[in-house]
């Protein structure tokens, strides 16, 4: 079931790079050598603290699922020598193009984070995973195995998520209400058919099928730490940079809250590890 289900997702994303490279601004990316994504933008402020110089300048760093590069590339522009990696043949393929028009210099690999170490001889002085990336994985453990391997000894992890509980709420609730109707804790992937991609634009009718598997945060802090990790930072957020909840509002930085009441629930977490010396 988890190979069917991650076959149905990598084709799933294949489809939705034409959608996604219009929704993202792909080309106003490029034209603009000065732009960074804002997602990239708010994850610099959080790790930068965690750098040796507090700049990804001339650091080594891996992107674990990429998708079509921007986030990875936007390393790239603040200094950082960058490896993006994504599952999606076509999301791999957009990225190195994108690369090639900015005239930035990035590897861009094809595999599922399970077998990244087969694919990817080199190591890091950071790893990052952009946000909305631990739902599509099935194991944790192997996921964070691979964020070790990738590490040189000192290395720093980052990733801000969405928060669990998010994924536990209905989507659908417009009174207000922020009622738990999922599962908080992970299990069965949680299979979606969507009509159109949550950036924007149609999905055509064979790719509409998606799965998600869900984790609580100590499912992921525990994998980690099981892969001989240390944390370094948790830290949870009131917003988030899509709109996750109806009725939510934009706060004017490209990010979401909930109208009112914003300390009724974490919408993001960020976390920060180190590899032992």
């Amino acid at each position: 079931m988890t190979r069917d289900a991650v076959a149905v997702n990598r084709r799933s994303w294949d489809a939705v790079v034409p959608a996604h490279l219009l929704a993202y601004g792909a080309d106003g990316f490029v034209a603009d050598a000065r732009r960074v994504t804002s997602v990239v933008r708010d994850d610099l402020a959080a790790l930068a603290p965690h750098l040796p110089a507090g700049s990804p300048a001339g650091l080594d760093l891996a992107h674990l699922q990429c998708h079509i590069g921007l986030d990875t590339l936007s390393w790239a522009r603040l200094g950082a020598r960058v490896t993006g990696v994504d599952l999606s043949p076509a999301s791999v393929a957009a990225a190195r193009d994108l690369a090639e028009r900015a005239g930035l210099a990035a590897t861009f690999l094809e595999s599922d984070v399970a077998h990244v170490l087969d694919v990817c001889p080199d190591r890091f002085d950071v790893v990052y995973t952009g946000i909305g990336a631990l739902c599509w994985l099935p194991d944790l453990d192997a996921w964070a195995r691979v964020v070790a391997g990738l590490l040189r000894p000192g290395g720093t992890f980052y990733v801000r998520e969405a928060h669990p509980v998010l994924y536990a709420l209905d989507p659908d609730r417009s009174d207000g209400a922020l009622v738990l109707a999922q599962p908080y804790f992970g299990g069965a992937p949680r299979h979606r058919r969507e009509a159109s991609t949550y950036a924007g634009g149609a999905v055509p009718e064979d790719a509409r099928d998606t799965y998600e598997w869900q984790h609580g945060l100590a499912e992921i802090v525990q994998a980690l730490l099981g892969a001989g990790l240390r944390l370094a930072a948790i830290a949870e957020h009131r917003t988030i940079p899509w709109p996750a909840l109806p009725g939510m509002v934009p706060t004017g930085d490209g990010s979401w809250a909930l109208p009112d009441g914003a300390d009724r629930l974490p919408l993001t977490f960020a976390l920060t590890a180190t590899k032992p010396t």
